[in-house]
């Protein structure tokens, strides 16, 4: 499937959420690799900062997570749908159960991770490893990870911390596809609450997080720089 560029960046255009799944488990095999979801926020932060789109350019597959990514590619001809990072990640589990394809969730507070790891087992999930975001030597986390040998690994650390982590850990094992996740295993656990179906359904999820943390209101002005770049054909 061809990539799509918007503002320095290839991203693949999926129709639905099942097709972006069937991407990474094909015929219940897992495809090893590095999924990144691409929001307005990260192409701004990536035009301005080189290095950080090397990083995001560097993950094998790149979805549209935000409907101006979406609405970009969709100026340029092409069919696509928003894919959530949050509803993929729990799409990949739900493969996985069924597949039985190993899994290892990293990152978070320790309550969180084990709480995480308890749920995903309860759905059926193989949860081969858990370890939260507190551990003190990353070698004792290779050294984890080259133990369980998963299939899917996770990470829940916040941008651009776990796409680091990622690139170090693909070095030592890159036989698994990685997701950075930042807060889904909250929101998961229960912790943190989406937005409601309401504002889900009219794309404005960015406007229920700005009015329940007003402090987000600088990084949101993202958002209008975006739509500016989107709007002149710029991205």
């Amino acid at each position: 499937m061809a990539e799509v560029v918007v503002g320095g960046i290839g991203v693949t255009p999926f129709q639905s959420m099942d097709q972006a799944v069937a991407h990474v488990l094909r015929d219940g095999d897992v495809q090893p690799g590095f999924g990144i979801a691409i929001n307005p926020e990260k192409v701004i932060m990536a035009m301005r900062d080189t290095v950080l789109r090397e990083q995001l350019n560097s993950g094998t597959l790149r979805f549209a997570d935000g409907m101006g990514v979406v609405k970009t590619i969709r100026s340029k001809g092409v069919p696509n749908t928003r894919i959530p990072g949050v509803e993929f990640w729990h799409a990949l589990m739900a493969g996985a159960a069924t597949c039985g394809a190993r899994v290892m969730v990293i990152g978070a507070r320790p309550e969180v991770n084990a709480e995480t790891a308890e749920r995903l087992r309860a759905m059926g999930v193989n949860v081969v490893a858990a370890v939260d975001g507190y551990y003190k030597d990353e070698a004792d986390l290779v050294a984890v990870l080259l133990e369980a040998r998963p299939q899917l690994v996770s990470v829940a650390m916040g941008s651009p911390r776990q796409e680091q982590l990622i690139a170090r850990l693909r070095a030592v094992y890159p036989d698994a596809f990685y997701q950075g996740v930042g807060g889904t295993y909250d929101v998961f656990t229960g912790r943190v609450k989406r937005a409601p179906a309401f504002f889900c359904k009219l794309h404005l999820e960015w406007f229920y997080r700005l009015c329940a943390q007003p402090s987000r209101i600088f990084r949101q002005m993202n958002l209008v720089r975006y739509l500016w770049l989107h709007l002149r054909g710029r991205l």
